[in-house]
């Protein structure tokens, strides 16, 4: 069964003749459209791909499953374009993405739309992408082994006197030049005291001697993200670098070994918990996530996870410690999950780098 099948399960069960689905990544998985600024009106028997004249060519070729509707034909409205597709179809009850549209565009449909009934759906077609198929599981492993082969060729130019910026800005090149379409997200390269920030911005500040130097960073691949951190220390790693540096490293250890189909999204967690007590105070709780054509999708790991893991699922694992004054590590892998365990797909090695 197809994704567009599935989709149609989903709105007989919900009672739904058709739903509009905003979310670009959502509108990307169903229609197989690589671009943007499209929507997906799927409809139980017809579905239909709203873009405009830049990208009507391109829809055509790759959505042969739905029908292209250039909605600038439509008083450059589109809004009147759904109306048009839902009259065509006697749409009585249009499902649509409540946490991804705005007041704006939720008033249009009110007032344009006035003989349909609007229901506001949430992570119907997430639902879907929960597990990835196995096309989709190699595109993320090829983003993962061109991140690898990225930051391999980064490494000899970390060093004291080189900003985060020039590093940065040599990384996305590296991630280009070895078959990324584009980066999966913005870059975190920082070092020093500011590695105790888990999403901190590279800016013109220099690597100095003794600094850790954390970076988060992917790419893209036929639209499927990687995601990988590893910490360095420049020059001389003190007696704290490295038991900062070895806790984080087998707790993330400890993460994957709990990580399994079946296990509930908080497990891993408690078992991280056992082995940073020492630093808890330091240790930020969201420890990993689902990835794929978002950054961050559902399976979401932490002290708060409430989902199963299931077989199929591509995660990431990261545990981190964050100290203020002194600095923080945090070592990331994506990883699938199989029917005996896991694969680890990132494969840069873990083992304390002094640069």
């Amino acid at each position: 069964m197809n994704r567009i099948e599935r989709l149609s399960l989903l709105l007989n069960e919900n009672n739904l003749d058709a739903i509009f689905l905003t979310k670009q990544s959502n509108v990307n998985y169903i229609s197989k459209f690589t671009d943007e600024a499209a929507f997906v009106l799927a409809c139980k028997d017809k579905h239909y791909l709203i873009t405009d004249g830049r990208f009507t060519e391109l829809a055509q070729k790759e959505c042969v499953d739905f029908e292209i509707i250039n909605w600038h034909l439509f008083d450059r409205n589109l809004i009147k374009a759904v109306d048009h597709v839902c009259k065509e179809n006697n749409v009585k009850r249009l499902g649509f993405e409540k946490n991804n549209i705005t007041f704006d565009r939720y008033e249009s449909l009110k007032n344009i739309l006035n003989d349909v009934e609007l229901i506001g759906t949430e992570g119907m077609v997430e639902s879907l992408r929960y597990i990835k198929d196995e096309t989709e599981a190699s595109y993320i492993k090829k983003a993962c082994e061109i991140s690898d082969k990225a930051l391999e060729e980064l490494v000899p130019h970390i060093k004291v006197g080189v900003s985060e910026k020039e590093l940065c800005a040599k990384l996305e090149y590296y991630l280009k030049m070895n078959g990324a379409d584009e980066i999966g997200f913005e870059t975190i390269l920082i070092s020093g005291s500011k590695t105790s920030l888990p999403h901190g911005k590279p800016d013109k500040k220099l690597i100095e001697e003794g600094d850790f130097v954390t970076i988060d960073f992917g790419a893209k691949y036929n639209g499927y993200i990687s995601d990988m951190t590893r910490t360095f220390v420049v020059g001389k790693a003190s007696d704290k670098h490295i038991e900062i540096y070895n806790l984080v490293k087998e707790a993330q250890q400890v993460g994957l070994d709990n990580l399994r189909a079946g296990v509930l999204a908080n497990e891993p967690d408690k078992a991280i918990r056992e082995v940073i007590k020492k630093y808890e105070e330091f240790y930020y709780p969201g420890i990993g996530h689902g990835v794929g054509m978002d950054l961050h999708e559902e399976p979401f790991l932490g002290n708060y996870g409430a989902k199963v893991i299931e077989e199929g699922c591509i995660i990431t694992m990261e545990p981190g410690l964050y100290i203020p004054g002194f600095g923080g590590v945090r070592i990331e892998d994506t990883v699938v999950v199989t029917k005996d365990g896991i694969e680890i797909l990132t494969k840069f090695p873990k083992d304390l780098m002094i640069l």
